[in-house]
């Protein structure tokens, strides 16, 4: 799909022209259920947003931008500002796709209360969709509790980052029998509570296959099988901003050698005294 772009004269920043016709809904999102596979990807910025919005069905403003964004060792710390933040940004450079954004962890485990309390502050600052949130048979009550009063929910099961502490690390899940029963059965609680779609991360490919033929709603894969619904990476990862990325990341770029070289390139040229050039000053007239 191309995108055509426009200049802001306000800040001489070229801005990609949003594409006439509505943005997709909730509804829409969830029909697609067994047809044209889902695209989703992370954005934590407006600029993010305006270059992957033509391209995808969905935008997931994920916690994971405590580790992206700011360099912290997990998604724990992450709090409903940065969400708050970073989601409405994400809002304002997009116009096609559906905005879902992450609760982070500790504002919605507590009681379905507090989630609503929680994801209705997030989506009023934000203008997200959706909020998503982790957890399974242990959270079907709140996913309920949510879509029932207004705000629709995205489920996340399997490799759960915000439980990183009681996982133990990043280890694909599934790998006993008695494991690969309790993801099933989460994905099943959050769907059957109301969730509009579930990511599965992280867990042995039978057990997304399974999931995704068994329950209602689109599954959205990460590090599961290509035969979900859908499918989410962060932006970051698939573009290859990192030395190190997860062995479910196809890297279709090198951004970061690319914006390496580039630095390279600039800083030779200003030690030169080469840059700026001619086209790059204002001389004096006369």
């Amino acid at each position: 799909m191309s995108t055509t772009y426009t200049i802001d004269t306000a800040t001489s920043r070229a801005n990609p022209t949003p594409a006439l016709r509505k943005r997709l809904t909730v509804p829409a999102i969830r029909q697609r259920k067994g047809a044209e596979p889902l695209v989703m990807l992370t954005a934590y910025t407006v600029r993010t947003a305006q270059l992957l919005d033509a391209h995808c069905d969905m935008l997931l403003v994920g916690d994971s931008l405590g580790q992206v964004i700011y360099g912290l060792p997990s998604t724990v710390p992450v709090t409903l500002e940065m969400m708050a933040a970073h989601g409405a940004a994400v809002v304002r450079g997009s116009a096609h796709a559906v905005v879902v954004i992450d609760m982070p962890f500790g504002s919605y485990e507590a009681s379905p209360e507090k989630a609503f309390e929680s994801a209705a502050w997030l989506l009023k600052q934000t203008g997200a969709a959706a909020v998503k949130l982790e957890g399974g048979a242990a959270m079907a009550s709140t996913v309920r509790f949510l879509s029932e009063r207004g705000i629709p929910v995205m489920g996340h099961v399997g490799l759960t980052p915000q439980a990183v502490n009681v996982l133990g690390g990043y280890g694909a899940r599934g790998r006993t029998e008695a494991e690969a029963e309790k993801i099933v059965g989460d994905a099943a609680a959050v769907a059957e509570a109301g969730a509009f779609a579930v990511v599965i991360e992280g867990v042995m490919e039978p057990i997304a296959i399974r999931i995704t033929q068994e329950i209602a709603c689109p599954t959205i894969g990460i590090g599961a099988s290509a035969q979900c619904d859908g499918q989410v990476l962060v932006a970051e990862d698939m573009l290859g901003l990192f030395e190190r990325t997860a062995r479910f990341v196809k890297r279709y770029d090198d951004m970061a050698g690319r914006i390496s070289a580039a630095a390279e390139a600039y800083a030779d040229e200003v030690r030169a005294r080469s840059f700026p050039g001619p086209e790059q000053i204002y001389p004096a007239k006369g």
